[in-house]
Protein backbone atom coordinates (compact mmCIF):
# COMPACT_ATOMS: atom_id res chain seq x y z
CA UNK A 1 0.00 0.00 0.00
CA UNK A 2 2.95 2.26 0.82
CA UNK A 3 4.31 1.62 -2.40
CA UNK A 4 1.17 2.46 -4.09
CA UNK A 5 0.48 5.84 -2.47
CA UNK A 6 4.00 7.11 -3.40
CA UNK A 7 3.64 5.78 -7.13
CA UNK A 8 0.38 7.50 -7.03
CA UNK A 9 1.09 10.53 -6.21
CA UNK A 10 3.65 11.05 -8.14
CA UNK A 11 1.34 10.39 -10.72
CA UNK A 12 -0.77 12.77 -9.63
CA UNK A 13 2.12 15.36 -9.19
CA UNK A 14 2.35 14.54 -12.70
CA UNK A 15 -1.07 14.84 -13.95
CA UNK A 16 -1.17 18.38 -12.92
CA UNK A 17 2.50 19.22 -14.85
CA UNK A 18 0.69 18.06 -17.68
CA UNK A 19 -2.74 20.28 -17.09
CA UNK A 20 -0.25 23.13 -16.52
CA UNK A 21 1.47 22.30 -20.25
CA UNK A 22 -2.29 23.95 -21.43
CA UNK A 23 -1.36 27.03 -20.26
CA UNK A 24 1.64 27.32 -21.51
CA UNK A 25 0.44 26.37 -25.15
CA UNK A 26 -2.23 29.39 -25.03
CA UNK A 27 0.49 31.90 -24.22
CA UNK A 28 2.56 30.56 -27.14
CA UNK A 29 0.15 31.00 -29.26
CA UNK A 30 -1.14 34.41 -28.20
CA UNK A 31 2.44 35.75 -28.13
CA UNK A 32 3.30 34.69 -31.78
CA UNK A 33 0.05 35.42 -33.27
CA UNK A 34 -1.35 39.00 -33.37
CA UNK A 35 -3.35 40.80 -30.22
CA UNK A 36 -6.71 40.60 -32.20
CA UNK A 37 -7.43 37.30 -32.52
CA UNK A 38 -6.05 36.76 -28.36
CA UNK A 39 -9.75 35.91 -27.31
CA UNK A 40 -10.37 33.51 -29.67
CA UNK A 41 -7.10 31.95 -29.17
CA UNK A 42 -7.72 31.55 -25.33
CA UNK A 43 -11.26 30.31 -26.03
CA UNK A 44 -10.44 27.48 -28.15
CA UNK A 45 -8.03 26.40 -25.66
CA UNK A 46 -10.26 26.28 -22.46
CA UNK A 47 -12.74 24.76 -24.68
CA UNK A 48 -10.08 21.84 -26.05
CA UNK A 49 -9.42 21.13 -22.39
CA UNK A 50 -13.10 20.88 -20.68
CA UNK A 51 -14.63 19.23 -23.73
CA UNK A 52 -11.75 17.35 -23.88
CA UNK A 53 -11.67 15.49 -20.55
CA UNK A 54 -15.72 14.99 -20.81
CA UNK A 55 -15.44 13.30 -23.87
CA UNK A 56 -12.65 11.32 -22.60
CA UNK A 57 -14.95 10.39 -19.88
CA UNK A 58 -17.60 9.43 -21.59
CA UNK A 59 -16.34 7.40 -24.77
CA UNK A 60 -12.45 8.35 -25.33
CA UNK A 61 -10.79 5.99 -22.56
CA UNK A 62 -12.70 3.14 -23.36
CA UNK A 63 -12.32 3.14 -26.87
CA UNK A 64 -8.34 3.99 -26.03
CA UNK A 65 -7.88 0.89 -23.50
CA UNK A 66 -11.27 -1.41 -24.64
CA UNK A 67 -9.27 -4.46 -23.36
CA UNK A 68 -9.36 -7.57 -25.53
CA UNK A 69 -10.37 -6.35 -29.09
CA UNK A 70 -9.17 -6.76 -32.63
CA UNK A 71 -6.34 -4.82 -32.35
CA UNK A 72 -7.92 -1.88 -34.85
CA UNK A 73 -11.18 -0.82 -32.62
CA UNK A 74 -12.55 -1.68 -29.66
CA UNK A 75 -14.84 -0.39 -26.45
CA UNK A 76 -15.07 -1.08 -23.46
CA UNK A 77 -18.78 0.79 -22.69
CA UNK A 78 -19.87 4.63 -22.04
CA UNK A 79 -18.45 6.32 -18.95
CA UNK A 80 -16.35 5.48 -16.12
CA UNK A 81 -18.85 4.31 -13.31
CA UNK A 82 -18.26 0.66 -13.82
CA UNK A 83 -15.74 0.15 -10.87
CA UNK A 84 -17.77 2.23 -8.47
CA UNK A 85 -20.36 -1.19 -9.05
CA UNK A 86 -17.79 -3.38 -7.56
CA UNK A 87 -17.36 -1.26 -4.73
CA UNK A 88 -14.51 0.70 -5.83
CA UNK A 89 -12.82 -2.65 -5.48
CA UNK A 90 -10.80 -1.25 -9.55
CA UNK A 91 -10.26 2.44 -7.58
CA UNK A 92 -7.07 0.27 -5.06
CA UNK A 93 -6.67 -2.92 -7.03
CA UNK A 94 -5.62 -1.60 -10.32
CA UNK A 95 -2.18 -2.19 -10.31
CA UNK A 96 1.01 -1.10 -8.66
CA UNK A 97 1.67 2.08 -9.87
CA UNK A 98 -1.44 4.18 -9.73
CA UNK A 99 -5.29 4.28 -9.40
CA UNK A 100 -8.21 3.29 -12.13
CA UNK A 101 -9.21 7.25 -11.43
CA UNK A 102 -5.21 8.63 -11.41
CA UNK A 103 -4.75 6.33 -14.96
CA UNK A 104 -8.34 8.11 -16.48
CA UNK A 105 -6.58 11.77 -15.31
CA UNK A 106 -3.71 11.58 -16.84
CA UNK A 107 -4.64 9.81 -20.52
CA UNK A 108 -7.19 12.22 -20.29
CA UNK A 109 -4.51 14.98 -20.00
CA UNK A 110 -2.49 13.96 -22.86
CA UNK A 111 -5.71 13.83 -25.29
CA UNK A 112 -6.59 17.67 -25.39
CA UNK A 113 -3.30 18.25 -26.55
CA UNK A 114 -3.30 17.07 -30.30
CA UNK A 115 -6.18 19.41 -30.43
CA UNK A 116 -4.43 22.22 -28.95
CA UNK A 117 -1.71 21.47 -31.67
CA UNK A 118 -4.49 22.10 -34.89
CA UNK A 119 -5.55 25.63 -32.81
CA UNK A 120 -2.21 26.92 -33.06
CA UNK A 121 -1.89 26.27 -37.23
CA UNK A 122 -5.20 27.53 -37.85
CA UNK A 123 -5.50 30.41 -35.69
CA UNK A 124 -6.31 34.44 -37.06
CA UNK A 125 -8.80 32.94 -39.47
CA UNK A 126 -10.93 29.53 -38.53
CA UNK A 127 -13.89 30.10 -37.59
CA UNK A 128 -14.67 28.90 -33.87
CA UNK A 129 -17.56 27.04 -34.37
CA UNK A 130 -16.13 24.25 -36.80
CA UNK A 131 -13.32 24.34 -35.65
CA UNK A 132 -15.23 23.19 -32.03
CA UNK A 133 -17.10 20.83 -34.37
CA UNK A 134 -13.14 19.14 -35.00
CA UNK A 135 -12.29 19.54 -31.46
CA UNK A 136 -15.29 17.15 -30.50
CA UNK A 137 -14.89 14.79 -33.34
CA UNK A 138 -11.05 14.27 -33.38
CA UNK A 139 -10.50 14.19 -29.79
CA UNK A 140 -13.77 11.99 -29.24
CA UNK A 141 -12.99 9.31 -31.55
CA UNK A 142 -10.22 9.95 -33.55
CA UNK A 143 -7.85 10.12 -31.22
CA UNK A 144 -8.66 7.53 -28.14
CA UNK A 145 -8.89 5.18 -31.39
CA UNK A 146 -5.61 5.47 -32.73
CA UNK A 147 -3.86 5.37 -29.72
CA UNK A 148 -5.15 2.00 -29.36
CA UNK A 149 -3.58 0.32 -31.47
CA UNK A 150 -0.17 0.95 -29.76
CA UNK A 151 -1.40 1.82 -25.92
CA UNK A 152 -4.63 -0.16 -25.81
CA UNK A 153 -3.02 -3.07 -26.61
CA UNK A 154 -3.90 -2.91 -30.95
CA UNK A 155 -1.73 -4.16 -33.67
CA UNK A 156 1.38 -2.08 -33.37
CA UNK A 157 2.11 -3.69 -30.05
CA UNK A 158 1.64 -7.16 -31.02
CA UNK A 159 4.38 -7.02 -33.77
CA UNK A 160 6.74 -8.80 -34.03
CA UNK A 161 9.29 -6.14 -32.69
CA UNK A 162 6.68 -4.01 -31.06
CA UNK A 163 6.06 -0.53 -32.63
CA UNK A 164 7.76 1.84 -29.54
CA UNK A 165 6.57 5.23 -28.58
CA UNK A 166 7.60 6.22 -24.46
CA UNK A 167 5.19 9.40 -24.57
CA UNK A 168 3.99 10.21 -27.49
CA UNK A 169 6.06 11.47 -30.31
CA UNK A 170 3.52 10.37 -32.63
CA UNK A 171 0.65 8.71 -30.58
CA UNK A 172 0.30 12.69 -29.40
CA UNK A 173 2.19 15.24 -31.36
CA UNK A 174 2.23 13.48 -34.69
CA UNK A 175 -1.27 12.83 -34.14
CA UNK A 176 -2.03 16.56 -33.77
CA UNK A 177 0.65 17.55 -36.32
CA UNK A 178 -0.93 15.69 -39.38
CA UNK A 179 -4.04 17.30 -38.53
CA UNK A 180 -2.59 20.48 -38.60
CA UNK A 181 -0.90 20.06 -42.22
CA UNK A 182 -4.45 19.12 -43.30
CA UNK A 183 -6.12 21.85 -41.80
CA UNK A 184 -3.88 24.82 -43.13
CA UNK A 185 -3.65 23.25 -46.20
CA UNK A 186 -8.10 23.34 -46.81
CA UNK A 187 -7.60 26.53 -44.87
CA UNK A 188 -5.02 28.69 -46.77
CA UNK A 189 -2.92 31.83 -45.77
CA UNK A 190 -3.68 34.40 -44.11
CA UNK A 191 -4.33 37.70 -45.79
CA UNK A 192 -1.06 39.63 -46.01
CA UNK A 193 1.14 36.13 -45.56
CA UNK A 194 2.17 35.92 -49.12
CA UNK A 195 2.01 39.23 -51.20
CA UNK A 196 2.83 38.63 -54.75
CA UNK A 197 4.04 35.15 -54.18
CA UNK A 198 6.68 36.68 -51.51
CA UNK A 199 6.70 35.58 -48.08
CA UNK A 200 5.68 38.50 -45.40
CA UNK A 201 6.26 38.22 -41.72
CA UNK A 202 3.50 38.95 -39.24
CA UNK A 203 5.10 39.08 -36.15
CA UNK A 204 3.40 37.90 -32.92
CA UNK A 205 2.10 40.71 -30.49
CA UNK A 206 3.94 39.80 -27.33
CA UNK A 207 7.22 37.29 -27.68
CA UNK A 208 7.73 37.69 -23.89
CA UNK A 209 4.14 35.70 -23.11
CA UNK A 210 5.57 33.09 -26.45
CA UNK A 211 8.31 32.79 -23.85
CA UNK A 212 6.82 31.94 -21.07
CA UNK A 213 4.67 29.73 -22.63
CA UNK A 214 7.48 27.67 -23.93
CA UNK A 215 9.09 27.64 -20.27
CA UNK A 216 5.60 26.36 -19.12
CA UNK A 217 5.91 23.56 -21.60
CA UNK A 218 9.07 22.49 -20.74
CA UNK A 219 7.87 22.30 -17.29
CA UNK A 220 5.13 20.20 -18.24
CA UNK A 221 7.00 18.05 -20.09
CA UNK A 222 8.54 16.81 -16.52
CA UNK A 223 5.34 15.01 -16.16
CA UNK A 224 4.38 14.06 -19.65
CA UNK A 225 7.64 12.28 -20.17
CA UNK A 226 7.83 11.64 -16.51
CA UNK A 227 4.08 10.45 -15.95
CA UNK A 228 4.98 8.05 -18.10
CA UNK A 229 7.19 6.07 -16.21
CA UNK A 230 3.75 5.42 -14.91
CA UNK A 231 5.67 4.87 -11.47
CA UNK A 232 7.92 6.72 -8.88
CA UNK A 233 10.58 3.84 -10.12
CA UNK A 234 13.46 6.28 -8.88
CA UNK A 235 16.04 5.16 -11.53
CA UNK A 236 13.81 5.37 -14.50
CA UNK A 237 12.26 8.64 -13.66
CA UNK A 238 14.92 10.49 -12.93
CA UNK A 239 16.60 9.16 -16.35
CA UNK A 240 13.79 10.40 -17.82
CA UNK A 241 13.48 13.90 -17.10
CA UNK A 242 17.67 14.18 -17.53
CA UNK A 243 17.32 13.03 -21.19
CA UNK A 244 14.20 15.27 -21.37
CA UNK A 245 15.93 18.30 -20.47
CA UNK A 246 18.80 17.91 -22.28
CA UNK A 247 17.32 16.77 -25.34
CA UNK A 248 15.45 20.14 -25.23
CA UNK A 249 18.67 22.35 -24.05
CA UNK A 250 20.44 20.88 -27.63
CA UNK A 251 17.38 21.73 -29.89
CA UNK A 252 16.79 24.69 -28.68
CA UNK A 253 21.11 25.97 -28.82
CA UNK A 254 21.06 24.11 -32.36
CA UNK A 255 18.39 26.00 -33.90
CA UNK A 256 19.86 28.94 -32.55
CA UNK A 257 22.93 28.35 -34.27
CA UNK A 258 21.59 26.98 -37.67
CA UNK A 259 19.14 29.65 -37.53
CA UNK A 260 21.64 32.03 -37.12
CA UNK A 261 24.31 30.45 -39.85
CA UNK A 262 21.22 30.56 -42.20
CA UNK A 263 19.64 34.19 -42.02
CA UNK A 264 21.95 35.97 -40.15
CA UNK A 265 20.18 36.76 -36.88
CA UNK A 266 19.53 35.89 -33.50
CA UNK A 267 15.84 34.80 -33.90
CA UNK A 268 14.56 33.93 -30.16
CA UNK A 269 11.36 32.60 -31.77
CA UNK A 270 13.38 29.74 -33.42
CA UNK A 271 15.16 29.35 -30.27
CA UNK A 272 12.00 28.56 -28.71
CA UNK A 273 10.54 26.31 -31.38
CA UNK A 274 14.08 24.48 -31.44
CA UNK A 275 13.37 23.70 -27.55
CA UNK A 276 10.09 22.49 -28.10
CA UNK A 277 11.55 20.55 -31.16
CA UNK A 278 13.80 18.88 -28.75
CA UNK A 279 11.58 17.89 -26.22
CA UNK A 280 9.24 16.48 -29.10
CA UNK A 281 11.94 14.38 -30.33
CA UNK A 282 12.77 12.97 -27.09
CA UNK A 283 9.24 12.03 -26.32
CA UNK A 284 9.18 8.49 -28.02
CA UNK A 285 12.85 7.18 -26.28
CA UNK A 286 12.91 9.31 -23.04
CA UNK A 287 13.25 6.22 -21.19
CA UNK A 288 16.05 4.14 -23.49
CA UNK A 289 18.49 6.90 -24.33
CA UNK A 290 21.77 7.90 -22.87
CA UNK A 291 22.39 11.73 -22.18
CA UNK A 292 24.55 11.51 -25.40
CA UNK A 293 21.94 9.80 -27.12
CA UNK A 294 19.51 12.54 -26.02
CA UNK A 295 21.65 15.42 -26.97
CA UNK A 296 21.85 13.80 -30.51
CA UNK A 297 18.69 13.57 -31.01
CA UNK A 298 17.64 16.91 -29.60
CA UNK A 299 20.43 18.23 -32.02
CA UNK A 300 19.08 17.07 -34.82
CA UNK A 301 15.27 18.06 -33.79
CA UNK A 302 16.88 21.49 -33.54
CA UNK A 303 18.05 21.53 -36.77
CA UNK A 304 15.06 19.85 -38.41
CA UNK A 305 13.25 23.09 -37.28
CA UNK A 306 14.60 25.33 -38.97
CA UNK A 307 14.81 23.90 -42.45
CA UNK A 308 11.23 22.06 -42.00
CA UNK A 309 9.95 26.00 -41.56
CA UNK A 310 11.69 27.44 -44.25
CA UNK A 311 9.82 24.56 -46.30
CA UNK A 312 6.58 25.02 -45.09
CA UNK A 313 7.02 28.79 -46.30
CA UNK A 314 8.44 27.65 -49.61
CA UNK A 315 5.19 25.43 -50.22
CA UNK A 316 2.68 28.89 -49.51
CA UNK A 317 1.59 27.03 -46.09
CA UNK A 318 0.97 29.25 -43.49
CA UNK A 319 1.32 28.12 -39.78
CA UNK A 320 1.41 31.20 -37.08
CA UNK A 321 3.18 28.88 -34.59
CA UNK A 322 5.26 26.48 -36.24
CA UNK A 323 3.36 23.57 -34.92
CA UNK A 324 3.75 21.47 -38.02
CA UNK A 325 7.34 22.12 -37.87
CA UNK A 326 7.15 21.47 -33.92
CA UNK A 327 5.03 18.84 -33.60
CA UNK A 328 5.15 16.31 -37.02
CA UNK A 329 8.01 17.02 -38.23
CA UNK A 330 10.12 16.37 -34.85
CA UNK A 331 7.90 13.36 -33.74
CA UNK A 332 8.46 11.54 -36.58
CA UNK A 333 11.91 12.47 -36.29
CA UNK A 334 11.47 11.25 -32.65
CA UNK A 335 9.71 8.34 -33.39
CA UNK A 336 12.01 6.84 -36.07
CA UNK A 337 15.28 7.81 -33.34
CA UNK A 338 14.14 5.10 -31.10
CA UNK A 339 14.91 2.85 -33.56
CA UNK A 340 18.78 4.32 -34.33
CA UNK A 341 19.11 4.70 -30.44
CA UNK A 342 16.75 3.01 -28.58
CA UNK A 343 17.45 -0.55 -26.98
CA UNK A 344 16.61 -2.43 -29.55
CA UNK A 345 18.14 -0.44 -32.41
CA UNK A 346 18.27 -1.70 -35.65
CA UNK A 347 16.41 -2.93 -38.75
CA UNK A 348 13.78 -4.49 -37.08
CA UNK A 349 12.65 -1.76 -34.90
CA UNK A 350 12.98 0.81 -37.31
CA UNK A 351 10.72 -1.12 -39.43
CA UNK A 352 8.32 -1.01 -36.92
CA UNK A 353 8.75 2.45 -36.55
CA UNK A 354 8.16 3.06 -39.94
CA UNK A 355 5.31 1.25 -39.75
CA UNK A 356 3.66 3.17 -37.13
CA UNK A 357 4.51 6.70 -38.27
CA UNK A 358 2.65 5.79 -41.80
CA UNK A 359 -0.10 4.05 -39.99
CA UNK A 360 -0.81 7.05 -37.73
CA UNK A 361 -0.90 9.23 -40.61
CA UNK A 362 -3.04 7.34 -42.70
CA UNK A 363 -5.68 7.63 -40.06
CA UNK A 364 -4.98 10.74 -39.51
CA UNK A 365 -4.61 12.92 -42.78
CA UNK A 366 -8.09 10.66 -44.05
CA UNK A 367 -10.08 11.31 -40.63
CA UNK A 368 -8.86 15.29 -40.23
CA UNK A 369 -9.61 15.57 -44.25
CA UNK A 370 -12.92 14.50 -44.15
CA UNK A 371 -13.78 16.34 -41.17
CA UNK A 372 -12.54 19.63 -42.29
CA UNK A 373 -13.63 19.39 -46.21
CA UNK A 374 -17.46 18.27 -45.45
CA UNK A 375 -17.21 21.54 -43.09
CA UNK A 376 -15.36 23.46 -46.04
CA UNK A 377 -18.10 22.68 -48.54
CA UNK A 378 -21.02 22.83 -46.18
CA UNK A 379 -20.69 26.02 -43.25
CA UNK A 380 -17.58 27.19 -44.38
CA UNK A 381 -14.07 27.26 -42.34
CA UNK A 382 -12.90 30.56 -43.06
CA UNK A 383 -14.03 33.97 -41.42
CA UNK A 384 -14.83 36.26 -43.61
CA UNK A 385 -12.09 38.98 -45.25
CA UNK A 386 -13.48 41.60 -43.15
CA UNK A 387 -14.06 39.30 -40.03
CA UNK A 388 -10.08 38.52 -40.43
CA UNK A 389 -8.81 41.93 -41.09
CA UNK A 390 -10.78 43.81 -37.85
CA UNK A 391 -10.08 40.84 -35.76
CA UNK A 392 -11.81 37.52 -34.72
CA UNK A 393 -11.97 38.51 -31.02
CA UNK A 394 -14.68 41.48 -32.06
CA UNK A 395 -16.37 39.30 -34.50
CA UNK A 396 -16.72 36.27 -33.17
CA UNK A 397 -16.48 36.71 -29.56
CA UNK A 398 -17.42 40.47 -29.13
CA UNK A 399 -14.48 41.07 -26.53
CA UNK A 400 -11.04 42.44 -26.26
CA UNK A 401 -8.42 41.06 -24.74
CA UNK A 402 -6.65 44.65 -24.10
CA UNK A 403 -9.06 47.08 -24.35
CA UNK A 404 -6.71 50.19 -22.54
CA UNK A 405 -3.91 49.29 -24.84
CA UNK A 406 -4.62 49.13 -28.60
CA UNK A 407 -2.27 48.96 -31.21
CA UNK A 408 -2.13 49.54 -34.72
CA UNK A 409 -2.32 46.80 -36.21
CA UNK A 410 -2.99 45.18 -40.40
Amino acid sequence: MELLTTNNVWMMICTALVFFMHLGFAFLEIGLTRQKNTINILFKNIFIITVGLLLYCLVGFNLMYPGEFNGFLGFAGFGLDAPLTEAGALDLAYNEGYTYWTDFLFQGMFAATAATIVSGAVAERMKIGPFMVFTIIYVGLIYPIAGSWKWGGGFLQTLETPFYDFAGSTLVHSVGGWAALVAVCLLGARIGKFKEGKLQAIPGHNIPLATAGVIILWLGWFGFNGGSVLSADPGLTSLTLVTTCLAAAAGGVVAALVSFLKFKNLDLTMFLNGILGGLVGITAGADQMSPTDAIIIGAIAGAIIVFAVSLIDRLKLDDPVGAIAVHLVCGIWGTLAVGIFGELAGGAQFLSQLIGVASYAGICIASSFLIIFIMKKTVGIRVSEREELEGLDAHEHGMDAYPDFRLNEH
